[in-house]
């Protein structure tokens, strides 16, 4: 057997070597992560404050938007504060625990996410029933469900992760703390590692995936038998933000998971973490919010307050 001595830091070699292309990734990385942190606290403070969003849809695009915040910022300050300073190591314990956060994060996302179709089919398909059905109870319990199995699917794989031995290579081929460049690296068997992993992403995508596409097939049949073709693009409205939301998710998780080719390309792997990481949670509140009147209203309401009260305050 030989002596290896047991690796406490590793060091990610990010996206570019190139200097002035770090420096506009930094600057566009910048700007993309203030946008989104600054879109998803407006949609938050937003629901908080106004009556007329305390609806079912909008507690779940509350709770959406908590969730952007947080996985954009497990991944993105690190880079950029890497970028910044040139400073590419990242210790054992804050590599794992920025991948635990993100993978929580974006798997409760997913689940969140299929909440959300169900929550567009009780409002299209049961609109009477709505209200009822769609209580805050019922809701504050759907999603603590999504809570519980993002935890139930990732703790068990985590605990994997946390047995691997890394001794000699500590170079991780990404921007972030990753499971594929992890398990690269390792030392020890990682066989059940990659297993668990496997199982993981396919369980969670083909669950979510066959929930929401059996809400979407009775939503469209339902539309289809609408009188009038009002109705019809008014009720595909009410549901066209949550279906663009859905196609950039599951797009660029079969783009990593599924597509074979990109499975061994890093440099895909790279382009599509980067888009989840920081450029979906940046669209994302303009995705909800551009065509929804509601919330357009309810932010004109709480500009026009502050704006009185800080009137009230200059006169006093």
């Amino acid at each position: 057997m030989r002596n290896h001595t047991a690796i406490t830091t590793f060091i990610l070699l990010g996206l570019t070597d190139d200097p002035q292309l770090q420096i506009l990734i930094f600057i566009l990385l910048l700007i993309a992560y203030l946008l989104s942190i600054i879109g998803n606290v407006t949609i938050i403070i937003l629901v908080f404050v106004d009556n007329h969003l305390n609806t079912a849809m909008y507690y779940f695009l509350q709770n959406f938007s908590f969730l952007e915040i947080s996985f954009t910022s497990a991944c993105i300050p690190k880079f950029l504060y890497s970028l910044s300073t040139g400073d590419r190591t990242i210790t054992y314990s804050d590599c794992l625990s920025q991948l635990y956060f993100a993978y929580v994060f974006v798997v409760t996302e997913f689940f969140l996410l299929t909440t959300m179709s169900y929550d567009r089919y009780v409002a299209i398909c049961k609109p009477l029933h709505y209200v009822t059905i769609m209580n805050r109870r019922v809701c504050q319990r759907l999603v603590i469900g999504c809570w519980m199995v993002t935890l139930l699917l990732i703790v068990p794989l985590f605990i994997l992760i946390l047995g691997l031995k890394f001794c000699n290579a500590n170079t991780i081929d990404h921007f972030v703390c990753d499971a594929n460049p992890l398990i690269k690296i390792a030392c020890s068997d990682t066989w059940l590692v990659e297993q668990m992993v496997v199982v993981c992403s396919v369980l969670i995508f083909i669950l979510t995936l066959v929930c929401v596409v059996l809400s979407y097939v009775y939503i469209v049949r339902t539309i289809l038998r609408f009188p009038s073709a009002q109705q019809r693009t008014k009720a595909f409205s009410t549901c066209s933000s949550h279906m663009i939301v859905l196609s950039i998710s599951y797009g660029s998780c079969i783009f990593v998971y599924i597509k074979p080719s990109a499975k061994d390309d890093m440099t895909m792997n790279k382009g599509i973490t980067l888009l989840n990481t920081s450029i979906s949670p940046m669209l994302n509140p303009f995705i909800y919010t551009l065509r929804n009147k509601q919330v357009i209203q309810a932010f004109n309401d709480l500009v026009k307050k502050l704006h009185s009260s800080q009137g009230i305050r200059v006169m006093t």
